[in-house]
């Protein structure tokens, strides 16, 4: 009989380790059962023993004689456990940002969020992506543009997320205004821009002031007014620049940026007409002295 055959191969090498224990545990237990023994209790403990140590003589000798195999078993799981972390980083990410975002109650159903570069009101949340309907928030048109978006979660954990609920019904809208440098001075027409203005958003001035002393309370530091603000500047071209703030619904804020667009530009031609009429020039003031004489 080829002796290094039955120790190099391990199956059957296991196959006589377990022959050999079990044979042995059944003449064992075999041997306690004739036994006479006043104590019944005392011949079960000594049975159960011998099973547990015959089950563990048996476990012992499977793992030192596969413990080669073992070994290079350990190091592929261990290679394909890497491989998957790897590969499936991503949806782990997303997991991550579903448990953070549920923990501290980020947002939920019907907020209006700003997720990395994507904005827009959340219309659903699982486990791997968060579903926005796009609001043009860049543009300050602040309607629905139509489009559905599919944002992984793994962007809640690695960038901020901005909350615009304040302005799903109300809004502080700022637009501007560049014209040429003509012979106008804004300043005279600031005033009548902000009486156009206080009147489109009288309506809404109650509310304003409400918002604005919750966010005051909120951060609790003095922010500027909701009364609408008309500032004057240049641009760098040497053009005239007029930036107008209002606060009103979110709905009405583009409807009341065209009305004030509208009165600025009649303003402004009205200002620019006076200017040209008090503007003689020289030839034409002699003839009319001349045709006097």
């Amino acid at each position: 009989m080829n002796v290094e055959f039955f120790l190099t191969n391990n199956f059957v090498a296991s196959f006589l380790l377990i022959a050999s224990v079990s044979l042995v545990r059944w003449l064992l237990i075999r041997f306690l059962r004739t036994r006479p023994d006043d104590e019944e209790r005392s011949r079960i403990r000594w049975i159960s023993r011998v099973k547990n140590s015959a089950r563990f003589l048996i476990a012992m000798g499977l793992v030192i004689i596969w413990l080669f195999e073992l070994k290079y078993l350990a190091l592929s799981i261990a290679a394909f456990a890497v491989a998957l972390v790897i590969a499936t980083r991503e949806y782990i990410q997303c997991i991550l940002g579903s448990l953070y975002q549920t923990a501290i109650k980020m947002f939920t159903i019907g907020d209006w969020v700003q997720i990395g570069p994507h904005c827009g009101e959340v219309v659903q949340n699982d486990w791997f992506t968060t579903t926005l309907l796009e609001v043009d928030l860049t543009n300050n048109s602040f309607g629905y543009t139509g489009k559905t978006l599919v944002v992984p979660n793994n962007l809640l954990i690695t960038g901020p997320v901005a909350k615009y609920n304040f302005m799903r019904r109300y809004v502080s809208h700022s637009f501007t205004l560049v014209r040429e440098s003509d012979a106008v001075n804004l300043f005279d027409l600031k005033q009548q821009i902000l009486d156009k203005a206080n009147e489109y958003c009288e309506a809404f001035c109650d509310v304003a002031q409400r918002y604005n002393a919750f966010i005051e309370n909120r951060l609790g530091v003095a922010i500027d007014g909701p009364e609408p603000a008309v500032r004057i500047t240049t641009t760098n071209l040497g053009k005239n620049q007029i930036t107008i703030t209002i606060f009103c619904p979110t709905s009405e804020a583009v409807t009341i940026e065209q009305k004030l667009v509208a009165d600025f530009m009649t303003f402004w031609y009205e200002a620019q007409k006076r200017g040209k009429a008090t503007d003689t020039p020289p030839c034409a003031a002699a003839e009319a002295s001349h045709a006097e004489h």
